[in-house]
Order: structure tokens, then C-alpha cells, then sequence
């Protein structure tokens, strides 16, 4: 992995490199509208796929990464959990550690959490302007927590009570990779095509689909389905 570049003019003002990962191009392009205002923040390299995002972070070594959710190829936690991995490895000697931001449009009470478990150090929904993303970007560089103010009470009331939160859901048991791949199904993707997308084996996509139907007291493939794409429909 490269070395992040830092000035030792401290007269010249320091300037963030920020890697984009989202698999859709218009969405990259407002990323460029509305970063490109801000001197202080360079967008370094853009990617679609899980793959390809890492062969960027490891090529370019950003300052921070700004992640989506739903790839094309791949999930976005995952790229999360391999940047932690990747500042727990580095010496001290190495820069900052490299930070992810989640900017996603799925519903921050399931996913927000999550997030941060992977690693993340916020989670912005795409619903959100503009200044709310630069905002969220300049506190995660400060190396500060960032969370709408809805999931922030809600864990610290949680935290404060020592207890589970009493409004989770069956969905919140779900793994990671359980909720892509009950995401995934309810896009309509066979077994086979939701192996492709998260590069894992039809046999494994098929331990996670009976582990889902368990966890979510379904009785069949159809109910697991009809589930599936209520809930893609309702998240949408």
C-alpha cells in the first residue's frame, strides 16, 4: 500500500484524498459536484465493486472512503471490515489510520450499527443534502463518531440502560451477509446469481437461505421470498 502524502509547507492548508464506492455513476457525479466546492477534500479514485474498491485503497491509500451499502459486486461492510483490518496491521510509525464512511439509502435503524461494528465511523443516509454529507465527512476525518441524531439516542439510551434495545426486530439476528443475501433475494436473484454478486459459492448462499428462514421463523423458500421482497420494498 502506498504512503499517504502529507506537506511540510504548514503554511500550504492540508487537503484530504477521498476514495468514492458507489455503483452507480450519477451518484459518483453529485459526490464530485459537491465535493469538488470544498479545497480541503480531493476525491483520489472512484470504484463500483467490492473488488475494485479494494484494489483502489491499496493502490491509492485515501484518507478516507466513502461506502456504499449495495454494490454491484459485492457489499459494502465488507470493504469496511477489510479497511479495519488493514489500520489494525499498520505499524505506528504509519500515517492516521484510514477511515470509512457509510452513505447509504437503506434504513439507518438496521444498518447504522451495523456499520459501525464493521469499522465505519458514520452513517449518513443518502436522503440527507449536501452539506450534511461535507459535515459528516470533516467529522470522521477529525476522527469523531457520526450519526443522525435518531440513532445516536437511541444507542446511548441503550448503553445507558445495560440492556438489549426492547425495539429490535428478527431482522436485527440477522448476520451481515445474511441481510445481503436476503437483500439480494428480494431484488429477484436466484441462488446462483446471488453467489455471483457477493462472490461467495451457490452451496454457501444456501446454508446462509436456510439460516435466514430459521432465524426469521419462515416455514419455506416462498415465504422466505415473499419476505424478502416486502422488505426490499418497504426499505426502498
Amino acid at each position: 500500500m502506498t504512503t499517504r502524502s502529507s506537506s511540510l509547507d504548514s503554511s500550504q492548508p492540508s487537503v484530504s484524498r477521498v476514495l468514492i464506492v458507489d455503483d452507480h455513476e450519477i451518484v459518483r457525479q453529485g459526490y464530485r459536484q459537491i465535493l469538488g466546492n470544498d479545497p480541503s477534500l480531493e476525491i483520489c479514485g472512484e470504484a463500483a465493486t467490492e473488488m475494485e474498491a479494494t484494489q483502489k485503497i491499496t493502490q491509492l491509500n485515501p484518507d478516507l472512503v466513502v461506502v456504499d451499502i449495495s454494490l454491484r459486486n459485492g457489499h459494502g461492510l465488507e470493504i469496511c471490515k477489510q479497511i479495519r483490518a488493514w489500520n489494525e496491521q499498520s505499524d505506528a510509525s504509519s500515517p492516521s489510520p484510514m477511515k470509512s464512511l457509510v452513505v447509504s439509502a437503506h434504513d439507518d435503524e438496521l444498518y447504522a450499527e451495523r456499520a459501525l461494528h464493521a469499522g465505519a465511523s458514520g452513517y449518513l443516509n443518502k436522503g440527507e443534502t449536501g452539506e450534511r454529507l461535507v459535515e459528516a465527512i470533516h467529522r470522521v476525518l477529525e476522527g469523531k463518531i457520526f450519526l443522525s441524531p435518531k440513532m445516536t439516542e437511541r444507542i446511548l439510551n441503550r448503553l445507558i440502560a445495560g440492556q438489549q434495545d426492547e425495539y429490535q426486530s428478527p431482522m436485527d439476528t440477522l448476520t451481515d451477509r445474511e441481510l445481503a443475501v436476503f437483500e439480494l433475494i428480494g431484488k429477484g436473484l436466484t441462488t446462483k446469481e446471488v453467489a455471483s454478486d457477493l462472490e461467495l459459492s451457490p452451496k454457501t448462499v444456501e446454508s446462509y437461505r436456510e439460516k435466514i428462514k430459521e432465524k426469521l421463523n419462515l416455514p419455506n423458500a416462498n415465504r422466505l421470498v415473499r419476505a424478502a421482497v416486502q422488505y426490499v420494498l418497504e426499505d426502498a
